[in-house]
């Protein structure tokens, strides 16, 4: 995505992008057909018309070497989901990411399994501080 901080993915776009994250460069009917199979109904021209938007917006690279368009992501999926990620915690928590954790952790039953791994990766980030 060029200017991430301009550039905030609408759900549509986000479904297209996770598409395009799991299953590397595609053409708009692959990803169609995974938007068919994981969301809702969608018609072939209306992802082709957002993909060709989301080109133009710079959120996505297109090879047209090829009779058949293939679209990748311009950005990584980790940047893409770390800056919406901070946006959503400056937004709803003022900045506070214990919060986000502390509502997080107090709202959803979490796992053994996961709380394991949460305290675990705790335990690496105090080694680092």
């Amino acid at each position: 995505m060029q200017n991430t901080d301009k550039i905030e993915p609408t759900k549509s776009e986000l479904e297209i992008l996770q598409v395009l994250w799991t299953y590397g460069p595609s053409n708009v009917r692959f990803v169609n057909n995974k938007l068919n199979e994981k969301t809702r109904t969608v018609q072939y021209t209306s992802t082709l018309k957002l993909m060709q938007i989301m080109h133009a917006k710079g959120m996505l690279k297109r090879d047209d070497t090829n009779m058949t368009h293939i679209y990748s992501p311009a950005e990584a999926e980790h940047k893409t989901k770390n800056y919406l990620l901070e946006r959503f915690i400056n937004s709803m928590y003022n900045g506070s990411a214990s919060s986000l954790v502390m509502q997080l952790l107090g709202n959803k039953k979490t796992s053994k399994k996961e709380l394991q791994l949460i305290k675990d990766m705790l335990k690496e980030m105090d080694k680092d501080l």
